[in-house]
């Protein structure tokens, strides 16, 4: 019998050959809503999909390599990283490194630098966590790894698209987050239904504003108006908010019989706490307040 990880794995080969549409070209809520259904499927699927496509995203706007079909893609972004580039080849450790023994190429970051490039050596135990542990988010050690520069220095954070796919994460939050909510369903204690109806709330909250992400992205989708980075800021403050919310209501409603005795609803659950710690809270609430002016209003 194959393992969970096993599982997700096989799953994430099939679903990558998906066409799913790219940020800003008029479908970007039908994009998101793919990585929110991925979710309440598999947290950790979502994340290698979500990865998969927005590597995906990248390589197109910045006139990347041409992806071969089979193969999948990460995007391996994590600071801090003890990266070398010499000519076209890279060396060093690259930590959280989503998909690292599945993924047949990624695009790595090295300083404001961005990198095609072919497998690594994934590091064993170096995620020892529960929550996410299909995820595969091992590091990865490169010796002498070949690898295809991406786009101009700097590119790959200075892309309008780089903000669109920091919302499509959110987009996974969400997916998760609806996902733990499934559990307050049809439960008929007045507390667990007062609990209920605040996810709700929250929950829609979420998910309108993704929509309206989503239709602003496609009407200006090179940020004209310069309003990606605080619209990304905003959004994924917002649906951590909400996941965070989902989670502490449905436990207090629920109490401890599903996270011990639901194995689904538990891995739900631990996979959604440590994910939206992906969030940068404080650090992020910062930036944006770096950027509101009065016509944010």
């Amino acid at each position: 019998m194959c393992s969970w990880r096993q599982q997700v794995e096989r799953r994430f080969a099939e679903v990558s050959g998906l066409s799913v549409p790219l940020p800003g070209g008029g479908s970007t809520r039908e994009r998101w809503s793919v990585f929110a259904r991925l979710a309440g499927e598999d947290l950790s699927l979502a994340r290698l999909s979500e990865g998969h496509f927005d590597a995906l995203a990248i390589l197109d706007e910045l006139h990347g390599p041409e992806p071969a079909a089979g193969e999948l893609w990460a995007v391996w972004a994590a600071k801090p990283a003890g990266l070398e580039v010499a000519g076209d080849r890279i060396r060093g450790v690259k930590p959280y490194c989503s998909g690292a023994r599945v993924c047949t190429r990624a695009l790595v970051t090295a300083g404001d630098r961005l990198f095609a490039v072919d497998p690594g050596e994934p590091v064993e135990g170096t995620w020892p966590a529960t929550g996410m542990a299909a995820s595969d988010s091992l590091d990865v050690r490169f010796d002498d790894a070949n690898a295809q520069e991406v786009g101009p220095p700097g590119g790959y954070t200075g892309r309008p698209g780089f903000h669109h796919g920091g919302i499509g994460v959110a987009a996974v939050w969400y997916g998760g987050a609806r996902a733990v909510a499934q559990a307050l369903l049809g439960t008929g204690e007045p507390h667990a239904l007062a609990h209920l109806g605040a996810v709700e709330i929250a929950l829609t909250s979420a998910r309108e504003a993704l929509e309206r992400a989503a239709a602003e992205i496609d009407e200006d989708p090179l940020d004209r108006k310069q309003r990606a980075a605080a619209r990304a800021l905003r959004v994924r403050s917002l649906v951590a908010e909400v996941a965070a919310e989902v989670l502490d209501r449905t436990g207090r409603a629920l109490g401890a019989g599903p996270l011990s005795r639901d194995e689904a609803h538990s891995r739900r659950v631990a996979d959604l706490t440590v994910y939206i710690r992906q969030h940068h809270a404080e650090r992020d609430l910062a930036a944006l307040g770096g950027l509101v002016t009065g016509e944010t209003w």
